[in-house]
């Protein structure tokens, strides 16, 4: 307990350090200079700013170690009486936009009036961005993307997945008593990135990316220091290792397709290499390294956590586990001795998608993110300066009593029929930035379900820890450790 306070105690203060180290230098401008005054007509949003310069980053963080995340928007809302409130995030002055209404406008005027924002140090772990900007390559690739993970071009990695799943659970899983949870579900999401983005299938390539991944992927939402020994630090130097594994994998690649030892459709890859953008170049080797390495992030860390989740639900309510069992064997049932899950198998898990959205609500795997306003504009009668950060809050939403009646009740028919209103159930965002890897992720969280229901019924080793926290995802604080019972056919 003692070492659990000091850690948290160490992350507060290096935390306020984090926001007061930048902000010293320039503290001329933020006592002097602009004050954000607004050409929209109303007044500011209600809210405060909270302490000098750290306005009220360590109430928002505070409530994520806690894990209840929403806590910060929905106290805040009920505080003002207003779905929208001022704040002070992270060293920004900022906005609140909460509730359906919030997510439709933000949702609705990307680039028009809002864009995306990221912290200053995403450029330090993906320095090819400062190039151009974070925002001109998250465009960039989201168009690229868009072709490649539509669902029809997915199709054909569900029998790989499977096959995957299945050597998955054959080395982590099976003849064990005993697991934890989260470092098996990132392996298994890690590993079929690998596959689907780079066709990096050997283990001892896949080992060597992953060995300083936990580093990296760790280091986009730490204290943006960059001193010898912070976590940051360690991500930079890991983000390097990690790039020059891909640039020998990437230069590989050329070689192959050149000698027609590649397909130009097999992965992302080289879809990348062989694509030109508007003005006939095409991308430098260190740009797709880049590239490469925030999918394989993306791919990993967010499908591990709902993969993480719904093995805790499972454990945990023996009749929602029953239900996606049942669902399961039919579907088993069905198949020829092996067979690999397809296409129709997948349209047939309606109750295990339930399922797992209604685990993605409860336990939503981004639990919100940063916009930034490019144009003064009103909203719900209050001023909002260009400048002004945006926060959008997907766990506010999904825990909202008036939007989910009972939110703490596990309750997959909500997502029956026609399922919850528009802007409503938003885990995967919405409008242009909406994650355009939702159906991957979809095929890839009801194949994991399949293969660990078929195999296992399971228990909770510690039955009444039901703690996680949220840093910035939502991770049990053990990692959930399982016992597992092995079904006896």
């Amino acid at each position: 307990m003692e070492s659990t306070t000091m850690i948290l105690l160490v992350s507060v203060i290096s935390l306020s350090i984090s926001i007061l180290f930048p902000f010293l230098f320039g503290l001329q401008h933020h006592l002097f200079g602009n004050k954000n005054k607004s050409s929209a007509a109303g007044p500011l949003p209600p809210g405060n700013t909270g302490w000098p310069l750290v306005g009220e980053s360590l109430h928002f963080l505070w409530a994520g170690w806690k894990g209840h995340p929403e806590k910060f928007v929905l106290d805040r809302v009920a505080k003002y009486s207003s779905s929208v409130f001022r704040t002070h995030l992270v060293g920004e002055k900022a906005a609140v936009l909460s509730g359906a209404s919030g997510n439709k406008f933000l949702f609705s005027n990307e680039n028009k009036l809002v864009r995306a924002w990221f912290p200053s140090g995403i450029d330090k772990i993906f320095p090819s961005s400062t190039r151009s900007s974070s925002e001109e390559e998250g465009i960039k690739l989201r168009r690229m993307l868009h072709t490649f993970l539509k669902t029809e071009a997915l199709r054909r990695y569900i029998g790989k997945m499977d096959r995957m799943a299945q050597k998955h659970f054959e080395e982590g899983w099976e003849n064990k008593n005993e697991v934890v949870v989260l470092p098996l579900a990132k392996d298994y999401t890690f590993q079929l990135a690998c596959r689907l983005f780079a066709s990096v299938e050997d283990p001892q390539q896949v080992d060597r990316l992953s060995k300083p991944f936990n580093l990296l992927a760790s280091s986009l939402f730490a204290i943006p220091i960059d001193l010898p020994g912070t976590p940051f630090n360690k991500g930079i130097k890991a983000s390097k290792i990690v790039r020059q594994e891909l640039l020998s994998i990437i230069k590989q690649r050329k070689i192959d397709l050149a000698e027609g030892k590649a397909s130009p459709t097999q992965d992302i890859l080289s879809h990348m290499l062989l694509t030109s953008d508007e003005n006939g170049k095409f991308m430098q080797e260190f740009d797709i390294a880049d590239k490469i390495l925030g999918l394989l992030i993306g791919g990993r860390d967010s499908a591990s956590v709902a993969c993480t989740f719904i093995v805790k639900y499972l454990a945990e309510l023996p009749h929602i586990y029953d239900g996606v069992y049942d669902e399961q064997m039919e579907i088993l049932k069905s198949k020829a001795p092996g067979d690999s899950l397809n296409w129709e198998d997948l349209q047939k898990m309606k109750y295990s998608w339930n399922v797992a959205c209604e685990v993605m609500r409860l336990a939503t795997p981004v639990p919100g993110t940063f916009r930034e306003a490019i144009a003064d504009f009103s909203y719900k009668g209050y001023s909002i300066p260009k400048g002004f950060k945006l926060y959008w809050s997907a766990t506010a939403t999904h825990k909202n009593p008036e939007i989910f009646p009972e939110p703490e009740k596990f309750d997959p028919s909500r997502f029956q029929g026609a399922g919850p209103a528009p802007y409503t159930f938003v885990p995967f965002g919405g409008g242009p930035r909406m994650c355009p890897g939702l159906e991957y992720a979809r095929f890839e969280i009801l194949v994991f379900m399949h293969h660990l229901v078929k195999r296992f019924k399971f228990e909770k080793m510690i039955p009444n820890d039901g703690k996680f926290v949220v840093d910035p995802m939502p991770i049990p604080v053990k990692g959930l450790p399982i016992r597992l019972i092995p079904h006896e056919n």
